[in-house]
């Protein structure tokens, strides 16, 4: 049991080669495979849809757990299932970015794609299992919200990813439908104010892969996969995101002004610190090569990890603006 290495691998994704692969227990090689460091994003939301049900007087603990469990485990078994249709496409091959930036279990020999397919068959079940019980619990819609999850998880990499809609994907799930949808089985109550407060949070989450994207403009482009970025141009995908990051703060600013939210959600603000590295280096074109200043195993990626620092700190204040709420209202 390599504990260490389950807290690298929930807070970066590390390279590591196939004799050190092979060192380690089940639960450290899950959760580099499954790229467990952006699991977080998914964690955010569920903890959004929980913090807002818990503002409202209407948290149910437990049901809180199951809709984070089967999210999380739902967003793990999508990156499995990436991996291994990129693989069987061929998209990975030949050091594509996605086998530089960390281990791709297949290109590198650590996992068969059967060893992969258990992988993503367990995690899936796993994500299935809270579902169908909340199904159950909530009926009908609760059942149309897992079938567009499920829809999503599977479909994410082909075609959705190759036809500009992967983006897209990612603003619906991070947000409606985790969040909205979230609230929902937590509460019994379908909130269209929810739905429009998740969206600071899911355009976070798509900044982020928005800027993996740009980073992977050039290979994309030459294999033939259309993401959003691809379709827009480097120049005007950068503009896109910067666009993303403003979008954020404007829908909190609304809310507070509209009384959905209390003043203390003004504590997000301070997140936007971040964006003065961030939106510099999202004007600028990629450079060429990596400079000297740049940590370690970060290269080639470029644009998401300065949008990823940005949405991981977003997202820590956007709940603590909510936890702020909770009090704000208690004591009001």
């Amino acid at each position: 049991m390599n504990i260490t290495m389950w807290g690298k691998a929930l807070r970066t994704i590390p390279r590591l080669s196939p004799e050190e692969w092979s060192q380690l227990d089940i639960v450290a090689r899950w959760l580099i495979a499954a790229r467990s460091a952006v699991l977080v994003m998914t964690f955010t939301s569920a903890a959004i849809a929980g913090l807002l049900a818990w503002r409202d007087g209407r948290l149910d603990v437990w049901l809180w757990v199951l809709l984070t469990v089967g999210l999380t485990m739902a967003h793990a078994t999508n990156n499995l299932l990436n991996d291994l249709i990129d693989y069987r496409n061929g998209v990975d091959q030949d050091n594509y970015f996605r086998a530089q930036y960390g281990p791709q279990p297949l290109v590198h020999g650590m996992l068969t794609q059967r060893q992969l397919l258990l992988y993503a068959a367990v995690t899936g079940l796993l994500a299935l299992l809270p579902g169908a019980y909340l199904v159950w619990l909530r009926g009908p819609t609760a059942l149309w919200l897992l079938l567009a999850g499920a829809f999503f998880v599977l479909f994410y990499t082909w075609p959705l990813k190759y036809i500009g809609m992967g983006e897209i994907a990612v603003l619906l799930v991070w947000g409606p439908l985790m969040v909205g949808g979230g609230y929902f089985v937590i509460t019994g109550v379908w909130d269209w104010n929810v739905v429009v407060a998740s969206l600071p949070q899911t355009l976070a989450a798509t900044a982020v892969l928005f800027g993996k994207h740009i980073d992977k403009f050039e290979p994309d482009r030459a294999k033939g996969i259309r993401t959003l970025p691809v379709l827009l141009g480097h120049r005007n995908a950068r503009y896109a995101a910067i666009g993303l990051f403003v979008l954020q703060y404007a829908i909190v600013l609304y809310l507070v002004a509209t009384g959905f939210f209390t003043p203390a959600m003004l504590v997000v603000l301070l997140a936007a610190t971040a964006l003065t590295r961030t939106i510099p280096v999202f004007l600028r074109p990629r450079p060429e090569a990596p400079p000297p200043e740049l940590p370690p195993d970060v290269w080639p990626l470029w644009y998401a990890p300065l949008a990823f620092v940005h949405t991981r700190r977003f997202g820590a204040l956007f709940m603590l603006g909510l936890i702020l709420e909770v009090a704000w209202r208690a004591f009001a």
